[in-house]
């Protein structure tokens, strides 16, 4: 009776859709985000953008950067005053050491995908990537096509058919 549907915990707050198409996403983490209190109420809001948005190993942290959380309107003096300033990520040791050792290697990056709520704390789902060269972009974009023409005709023989 109390239960609520899952997609509603995890409805994207923000996105990274630039990261399916720049980049082969191999495996994906949940990571927890550090922020104060008023960035949170503003990512409640949906006041967030991470298109530009980058992930890095520090001294053994994940940090995500470039990832614009705007001030809260209502925000009192600990608002952030840098709204894209580096906030850490929370992983475990293991998960960022494997991170650290695959985007060493050649073509890889960690890239974070979205920015969600779960159980009532911001998370952000990372991805290893394998950047895409010219080709593979156009091949998608090809895929998508087709699958959007198929999907059409199939729409348009189902309206003739009634």
């Amino acid at each position: 009776m109390g239960s609520k549907n899952k997609d509603q915990f995890d409805k994207p707050l923000a996105q990274n859709k630039k990261a399916s198409h720049d980049y082969f996403i191999e495996e994906t983490y949940e990571a927890g985000m550090v922020l104060t209190g008023t960035e949170i109420k503003s990512l409640r809001r949906g006041r967030a953008n991470m298109s530009d948005a980058f992930a890095t190993v520090r001294n053994g942290e994940m940090f995500i950067h470039n990832m614009h959380i705007s001030p809260f309107e209502e925000g009192n003096r600990s608002n952030p005053s840098d709204p894209t300033r580096a906030r850490k990520l929370l992983l475990h040791k293991q998960q960022i050491h494997k991170l650290l050792g695959e985007s060493k290697r050649e073509g890889y990056t960690i890239v974070p995908l979205k920015v969600y709520i779960r159980n009532g704390y911001a998370k952000v789902l990372i991805g290893m990537g394998k950047g895409k060269k010219q080709y593979d972009k156009r091949a998608d974009a090809a895929k998508k096509d087709a699958q959007r023409d198929i999907q059409r005709a199939l729409r348009e023989k189902q309206k003739v058919s009634f």
